[in-house]
């Protein structure tokens, strides 16, 4: 056994061995790959095998693509048929909203060049005579999707793995796992040790186990996933005697099945509610090829909407049950990237769907580990977008709430209700009490928008389909009311967003924003080391306020920073509340290790309040002895004032486009300057306003968001970030790549668009932009402006169609609408509100 590699993956099912075998490909051919049993012993060997390329993360999509091109290249490179059968994914609606669904998904296909197409249910019919249509809206049709044997297609890995000079010890249990000081790492099993310099971890079902090795907490526990085969029905038999074509993949997501040709019979994976975690402590030492016992009762409702859809499942007996874990995070998506806090270490884990994730999460990791980044934006997979709230308890409950809602509508505007509330501020019971209707962002509960005095809805009274993944709306009261309903279109609560905004801009808002990622960076290096990371200046004058982006080597952009002093060498920095582990987790590999920078993360220490409008200086002053004048209290910069018997660092910066303050307080002052300020603005009219109302407002302002406008894929001169990058100031990480690009020219442009003829629904990012039918760009974010009065889209689009007054299309939810090319921020361009 070898003593030394350049990496070491550990786990031999069809993840890890993809790793191993694109490591390979890129060169890295002192490669290993430790497994415990045999390879696909784990969860691979009772996968289903399906190749869905459907997905509304645009990260996943993009993985997603990449395995079903790669499936077919590896058989033809190998020599080994991987059962690859492209025999078509076909997905039913039943409904208004999954139709919606669809029709978004589009979008996100379209951008992707991905192929699907819609079908109308005379059209299933004639294809596929032995689907029932009665009650079927339509369907859309991946032509390029089907199926792969799990098995074979592991073995044909290992073979390109092993042709590339990797190696693979089977039987081979990892013991331990050790870093050195010099951040390589020392992997020790029951038949040796091997130094390596880097380790991945893509362990399934051990995933916790393992991390538990190094110190982690990796946010996965599986589910029990059970699906059934049944006998051989006679007329496919015959069908494919007869030379006819292999039966489709079956979807009816409003039923929340799969289902497949097997063996001239049949195979149905229902996704049931009530379906339990399984291995929370991991599985034992000796599991393997291990199946749970399995319980035909909590699959009988999907099972008889099989039946009714396609007869022939109800007419031959059931061969086998397999019930058997697949691996689960919170928000059912895969965890693909580096771990937080330990260098050199990467996580492959969480695939619940992981034959069809196994080659682009293969690739891209590989990207990653050998070339610094991945060519994609992975935001919406990385390992950190989780942090230390992610426990046990949660994990059971978000990971059972996944594995329930693969099949229901993905409605953009849901709230999931699994472990909440978790982590409140202190506000949060006044919040409530005026209204709030809350969401969730890193384990915070934050007011998405404010229903007025008396407002509910009960349940009874909104309309749903005869389905079984009919939910639209939360968890209803005591009283059996809710306060929204979710859509794809604009709901019930739209006209209520506007009351908030239209308050904000005449009068005044308090907005609490207490989830923001808070880090202090002090020490004798502090400002030299910021400067270095960073694109824009650090300003020289404490109090100043700089907005200043963390780019990659290639000039795309991380992370985005409000850098203030609020003393001499401590710098205070803020970002988004979403991309805590991520931005710290970045900021702690990137700092010296002399300890001239010191890096304290204070996000649960102080609280934020927002407070906003033409009012706002009004309100402060009145609870404040600070002068709030512009001569002493400039745009863009932030001191320490009183309010009250409180205190706080007050910061003239919002994302809303009017003037106004963050307030920055210990967090257990926070209801004290919470009450005093209500009480200071009641004679203005003021309000709480919420999330919904803050992005409203900040796309009238072409204020662009990570990872949607500011992407590691864009360059960031492509983000409109001109203003924010100061490339003669000093080297810092990606100035080379920035300035290169600009000089050799743009593939990408950001842009604001008004689109035209709306009615009932807005942009929301991912819709596809054409000029002349050509595919030109993509949406990254859209709202109704209630300032403007316009419907608005932020968008990324080619050089040529960035002009002002140039039109192009765009579609939303299956329809065209024109949309110009206005400029940036629609809303008081000048900025004379927040100049006041």
């Amino acid at each position: 056994m070898k003593d030394k590699a350049r990496a070491v993956v550990i786990g031999g099912g069809v993840v890890g061995v993809s790793t191993l075998y694109h490591l390979a490909k890129k060169g890295w051919n002192d490669v290993v790959l430790l497994e415990r049993k045999e390879l696909t012993s784990g969860s691979t060997w009772h996968a289903a095998g399906l190749l869905p390329l459907f997905n509304m993360s645009y990260s996943v999509g993009q993985i997603h693509k990449y395995s079903v091109r790669f499936y077919q290249e590896l058989a033809e490179e190998t020599g080994m048929d991987t059962g690859f059968r492209k025999v078509t994914n076909v997905r039913l609606a039943r409904t208004k909203d999954r139709l919606d669904e669809y029709e978004y998904y589009m979008g996100v296909a379209e951008t992707l060049d991905i192929a699907v197409e819609r079908m109308t249910p005379e059209e299933i019919a004639a294809k596929w005579p032995y689907v029932n249509v009665d009650g079927l809206l339509g369907a859309i049709v991946h032509p390029e999707d089907g199926y792969i044997q799990p098995a074979d297609l592991t073995q044909a890995l290992a073979k390109g793995a092993r042709d590339r000079g990797a190696t693979i010890y089977r039987n081979t249990v990892v013991t331990a796992i050790e870093q050195q000081d010099n951040d390589s790492w020392v992997v020790k099993t029951d038949k040796g040790d091997i130094a390596c310099d880097h380790v991945i971890s893509c362990t399934g079902n051990f995933a916790r186990k393992t991390g538990a090795m190094v110190g982690l907490d990796v946010p996965v526990i599986p589910v029990e996933h059970q699906y059934i085969v049944t006998e051989a029905h006679p007329e496919i038999r015959k069908f494919r005697s007869e030379g006819g074509a292999e039966l489709c993949v079956l979807r009816e997501s409003d039923s929340s099945w799969y289902m497949r040709e097997e063996a001239g019979g049949l195979l149905l994976g229902p996704y049931e509610k009530g379906a339990p975690c399984c291995y929370v402590d991991g599985p034992t030492d000796d599991s393997e090829y291990e199946l749970f016992q399995e319980d035909i009762e909590r699959l009988m409702p999907h099972i008889e909407t099989a039946i009714e859809r396609v007869p022939y499942f109800g007419e031959v007996g059931i061969k086998k049950v397999y019930n058997g874990a697949i691996a689960y995070t919170p928000d059912g998506s895969p965890i693909v990237g580096p771990a937080p806090g330990r260098k050199n270490f990467w996580l492959n884990e969480g695939h619940s769907f992981g034959v069809t994730a196994a080659g682009g999460a293969g690739w891209q990791l590989a990207e990653w580990i050998v070339e610094g980044e991945p060519t994609i934006d992975m935001m919406g997979v990385d390992p950190r977008r989780f942090g230390p709230y992610a426990t046990e308890g949660y994990l059971r409950e978000k990971n059972e709430e996944a594995y329930a809602n693969v099949f229901t509508p993905h409605y953009p505007d849901e709230e999931r209700g699994a472990a909440r509330p978790l982590k409140r501020a202190p506000c949060y019971d006044r919040m409530k009490e005026l209204g709030a209707v809350f969401g969730s962002v890193y384990g915070w509960e934050r007011p998405n928008w404010f229903a007025p005095e008396g407002y509910a809805i009960n349940v009874d009274d909104i309309e749903k389909p005869d389905v079984l993944t009919n939910h639209n709306h939360p968890e209803p009261d005591a009283d059996g009311n809710v306060k929204e309903i979710w859509s794809f279109r604009r709901s019930n609560y739209f006209e209520h967003i506007g009351e908030e905004v239209r308050n904000v801009h005449e009068k005044v808002g308090l907005l609490d924003m207490s989830a923001f990622a808070k880090m202090e960076v002090s020490g004798p290096g502090a400002r030299d080391w910021l400067d270095s990371i960073l694109a824009n200046s650090i300003p020289k004058k404490r109090g100043r306020i700089a907005l200043a982006h963390l780019l990659t080597k290639q000039g795309g952009v991380r992370s985005e920073f409000t850098v203030y002093e609020w003393a001499p060498g401590r710098f205070y920095l803020v970002s988004a509340g979403a991309f805590e582990a991520h931005d710290h987790d970045y900021l702690r590999k990137l700092a010296p290790s002399d300890g001239s920078v010191r890096l304290n993360a204070i996000t649960e220490r102080l609280g934020v309040l927002v407070l906003a409008g033409p009012q706002s200086r009004k309100v402060l002053q009145k609870v404040t002895g600070a002068s709030l004048e512009n001569a002493d209290f400039p745009w863009l910069s932030g001191k320490q004032v009183n309010i009250g018997p409180a205190t706080a660092q007050a910061l003239r910066v919002n994302f809303v486009g009017e003037l106004g303050w963050e307030l920055h307080h210990p967090i257990e002052q926070q209801n004290t300057i919470f009450d005093l300020i209500m009480e200071a603005g009641a004679e203005y009219g003021i309000k709480p306003f919420g999330i919904r109302a803050m992005t409203a407002m900040a796309i009238e302002k072409s204020y662009r968001l990570i990872p949607r406008e500011l992407s590691i894929e864009y360059n960031a001169y492509e983000s409109g970030l001109d203003r924010f990058i100061k490339p003669n100031k000093r080297d810092f990480i990606g100035r080379d790549a920035v300035v290169r690009k600009r000089e050799d020219g743009l593939d990408w442009n950001f842009v604001t668009l008004e689109v035209q003829g709306v009615t009932d629904a807005d942009a929301r990012g991912n819709e596809a932009i054409y000029k002349n039918g050509a595919l030109v760009g993509r949406a990254t974010h859209g709202s109704y402006g209630w300032r403007c009065g316009k419907s608005l889209a932020l968008a990324m689009v080619r050089p040529e169609q960035a002009e002002p007054g140039n039109t192009v299309s765009i579609r939303i939810l299956g329809d065209m609408y024109d949309a110009v090319v206005v400029a940036e921020s629609p809303f008081d361009p000048d900025n004379e509100a927040l100049r006041a």
